[in-house]
């Protein structure tokens, strides 16, 4: 792998075996400038392995392998520390379920040219759940109502689809974020928004899921709510405590 890209592309991966290929193969068509990074929480699938093959294929390519179901947000927090040890200046982050098709890289490319982070929103075109079930819908939605009016969060907070240029942000926003699991999404934004860094969107559509079931439990959902509640108050009575330190 040639750390001396600027641009490394993540996709945390559990049980994926299906779409690892599809997704790998579609993203090295756009001819992107870009090295892959997949991680991978030990799949009983052997979603793992097959990685490890394509990687054998693919110099671009390069597989974490962790010891189980850790949670996405460390996943997430793995891979964007990762990125920073090998001295990239943007990570893109997506999910590999097909329902954040790559054609959008550019776009967030683009996008991220004025700002520090860039969101996938689900929210600017009216049409982009589209193909969602009600309940997928409903819980996105309320994701979005509930971190604008409690965190003053004006974006969409709750998706992965992102790009970070980690040559504008320094890497110590990480310590400010507590969240292994979903919730780790809103709070790297509430993070960061209060910090004053920019924040810009990229409307996407999202297709349904191949198989149409989320990997998000009842307790994902708890966890994430308990932990708005306590950044609500936090917000209210500590947000020194959300200061972030300067690097220099």
């Amino acid at each position: 792998m040639d750390i001396n890209l600027k641009l490394l592309i993540f996709i945390p991966t559990y049980n994926e075996i299906n779409n690892v290929e599809n997704i790998l193969n579609e993203i090295l068509a756009m001819n992107l400038n870009a090295d892959i990074l997949f991680l991978d929480d030990n799949s009983p699938d052997g979603t793992g392995s097959l990685l490890d093959s394509l990687a054998d294929k693919q110099p671009c390519l390069s597989v974490i392998h962790r010891t189980g179901k850790l949670g996405i947000g460390s996943a997430h927090r793995d891979g964007i520390l990762w990125a920073y040890k090998n001295g990239y200046r943007q990570i893109i982050t997506l999910d590999c379920d097909a329902t954040h098709p790559p054609k959008y890289i550019p776009d967030f490319i683009e996008r991220a040219k004025s700002c520090d982070i860039v969101v996938g929103s689900r929210h600017i075109n009216k049409l982009s759940l589209h193909d969602w079930s009600l309940k997928r819908k409903f819980l996105t939605k309320l994701g979005h109502w509930l971190t604008f009016y409690c965190l003053g969060i004006p974006y969409d907070a709750t998706g992965a689809y992102r790009i970070y240029n980690l040559h504008k942000l320094p890497s110590s926003f990480l310590n400010k974020v507590r969240s292994q699991g979903y919730s780790f999404f809103f709070e790297t934004l509430f993070v960061l928004h209060l910090n004053h860094y920019k924040v810009g969107e990229v409307a996407i559509h999202l297709p349904s899921r191949i198989n149409d079931k989320s990997k998000m439990q009842y307790q994902d959902i708890y966890d994430s709510l308990r932990l708005l509640v306590v950044l609500f108050f936090e917000k209210l009575f500590h947000q020194k405590k959300f200061i972030i330190e300067s690097e220099k």
